[in-house]
């Protein structure tokens, strides 16, 4: 009897410590749990959309499933001014986001502030405004519940995060419309010599987080890898595309090309600027873009998606990440509630 009472508290004992060992792995690690994050971009523009902002903010809010909001850059339209007041309004309505928000820069935040009719600013000014107002802390998100995350912030760009969910590697990677900062800016013909180190630096930072980030999906074992940035650097809607209002793209294209190709699960890469929804394969057999980027590689692994934005934008992307499916990532677009 008495050995059949110690077997017992035995198999009791043991049954509690995998009770215990399973709840702890699934709050240290919910990384291979369903898991939805929210895509916006190229938002608010316009006084309607200012207006109604803070709507858009608290439907996605009312989403359980949403865990993160990414929001891909344009944080303006392109033709109004880049004033401090302006963004600190932004701020503040980045701040009502119940869950982390990711933000990637855009190019009509500071890029296009030369512009008469943005302000005449000095780009360069107006992005260290944009690092001061929306990266306050760093290595960490937006939002009221901000997290942790990795970012580049001891080498001067702590808007480049990476972070890990649902066992998918994420990268938030400064790359521009305008080529990349290299359009000329008012009165000028050429990039300037501070123009072009800016350029030169950060599109060094960003391949870097790119090699950063696949590296470690691969020891990892991550299922996918997902980038967001603003520039659509394969923009269907341009017919005529001149390899010399694109090339300060290209080393960033071959280094996602490269590293894709050296990766066994799918990778996305969600993007804005474009402004019209497409999904699609920019690197495989038969895409233009190969050839103008001088990519030798087939990616057939490397998905894109443009997501909706501008002024007749009427939705935000809600991707779910399934671990356990082929695909990993699947996405539907929500219409705004409230949209104006």
């Amino acid at each position: 009897m008495r050995s059949w009472r110690r077997a017992a508290s035995v198999v009791l004992a043991l049954s509690a410590l995998a009770l215990a060992l399973t709840n702890q792995s699934a709050t240290a690690d919910p990384g291979h749990n369903r898991f939805s994050f929210a895509v916006i971009g190229d938002i608010p523009y316009g006084d309607a959309q200012i207006a109604d902002f803070p709507n858009v903010i608290g439907q996605i809010n009312a989403d359980r499933d949403v865990q993160v909001v990414a929001h891909i850059g344009d944080i303006k339209d392109g033709s109004t001014v880049c004033s401090d007041d302006y963004f600190q309004m932004v701020k503040s309505d980045f701040d009502m986001f119940e869950d982390p928000l990711v933000y990637t820069v855009g190019d009509n935040e500071w890029t296009d502030c030369h512009r008469a009719n943005n302000g005449g600013y000095d780009p360069l000014e107006r992005l260290a405004a944009i690092r001061k107002v929306f990266f306050p802390k760093a290595d960490h998100t937006l939002g009221r519940n901000s997290v942790k995350v990795t970012s580049q912030a001891d080498q001067g760009y702590p808007e480049n995060v990476r972070y890990t969910r649902a066992d998918v590697a994420f990268a938030a990677l400064h790359i521009v419309g305008s080529n990349n900062s290299m359009a000329p800016w008012t009165g000028n013909t050429s990039a300037t010599p501070e123009q072009a180190a800016e350029v030169l630096g950060r599109t060094a930072a960003v391949v870097q987080e790119i090699r950063d980030t696949f590296a470690d999906a691969r020891r990892t074992n991550n299922k996918a890898v997902v980038l967001l940035t603003q520039a659509d650097m394969f923009d269907p809607t341009v017919t005529d595309a001149t390899f010399a209002d694109y090339y300060a793209f290209q080393p960033i294209v071959r280094a996602i090309a490269e590293e894709s190709a050296k990766f066994r699960g799918p990778v996305y890469l969600f993007n804005g600027d474009s402004h019209v929804y497409k999904s699609d394969k920019p690197l495989d057999t038969g895409s233009k873009w190969r050839s103008f980027y001088g990519v030798d590689t087939v990616v057939p692994n490397l998905s894109r998606v443009t997501i909706d934005g501008s002024t007749n934008v009427g939705n935000w992307l809600k991707v779910t990440i399934d671990p356990g499916s082929k695909q990993v990532l699947s996405w539907t677009r929500v219409p705004f509630t409230h949209a104006k």
